[in-house]
């Protein structure tokens, strides 16, 4: 998959990728300024998700900070016109901001996404986290939709994704007040999966991306993911029938699903030879391709 910047070369300056298969690490990696998000972060994660999904070695990543927070939000060091470089549309254009080409990236990922909040995220270090698939906190990790208290609007696509996680009314109380609040809170109001100590979160997490991946298909859990998150948006059942019988009709005949049954049956582990790097069926005919 492809984004719309040059592919990345060398060594990141603003994040950390580790692979060890079969889960890689990224680690948003400034930690003198809370990791704070700035443009060069926003192409790096972009091309570390472009990584992970051609690297069949990979079957799931987890996402987290160095230091004592996962992300303090957008870098404000330009100070009040850190935002002006949005400019309005014009001649047909369309503005975009940074948040949201990598929510859109991370939404696309063909492999499970885990959000290890290891402190404040905060702004776009929260919603950030909304496209990942499941989110783990430290018991000392705070969250915070501050826009509004900040003189802007929730951004990253957060009011697609904030009230398909926990409901119209808590997305308001917390976007509406900009407050920030605990991972207990996060915790009751659905936001996230569960609280830990610091010191066992990434543990916690990688064990979530074993218990993911270990005895099933890659294929299988690309197509799975990509079904849940489309049809969050879809109209009627019937859109996920028919999505549903075509994903079925091509699996069902793969080397992956015979493998499956016959290791079932045979009561021993799996071994899938089907290949994310190979594609997947188009499921969705018509939509258009992501453009990061």
């Amino acid at each position: 998959m492809t984004t719309g910047d040059a592919p990345m070369t060398g060594e990141y300056s603003t994040i950390r990728l580790d692979i060890d298969e079969p889960v890689a690490t990224i680690t948003l990696h400034r930690p003198d300024r809370l990791n704070a998000f700035t443009d060069t972060m926003r192409r790096e994660l972009i091309d570390a998700f472009d990584r992970t999904d051609a690297d069949d070695a990979v079957r799931a990543v987890v996402v987290t900070g160095s230091g004592r927070a996962f992300c303090a939000g957008a870098d404000l060091a330009s100070g009040a016109g850190t935002f002006d470089r949005i400019a309005p549309p014009s001649a047909g254009a369309v503005p975009r901001d940074g948040g949201g080409t990598v929510a859109l990236r991370i939404f696309d990922s063909l492999k499970p996404v885990i959000a290890a909040v290891n402190g404040p995220a905060v702004g776009v270090g929260a919603t950030m986290t909304l496209p990942m698939d499941v989110r783990l906190a430290a018991d000392g990790a705070r969250f915070g939709f501050v826009f509004t208290r900040r003189g802007l609007v929730p951004e990253a696509a957060s009011s697609w994704f904030l009230p398909r996680l926990v409901g119209i009314s808590q997305s308001m109380e917390w976007m509406a007040s900009g407050r920030v609040f605990g991972a207990a809170e996060a915790l009751e109001g659905g936001l996230v999966r569960s609280v830990h100590a610091p010191d066992r979160l990434l543990t916690a997490a990688r064990d979530l991306a074993l218990e993911m991946t270990q005895a099933t298909s890659p294929v299988s859990v690309a197509i799975t993911r990509r079904l849940l998150w489309t049809m969050l948006g879809a109209p009627h059942p019937m859109d996920a029938h028919r999505a549903d019988s075509l994903a079925m009709s091509r699996r069902g005949p793969s080397e992956d699903a015979h493998e499956g049954i016959a290791a079932f049956l045979e009561k021993r582990a799996p071994s899938f030879p089907g290949r994310v790097s190979d594609g997947l069926p188009d499921l969705f005919p018509g939509r258009p391709a992501p453009r990061y």
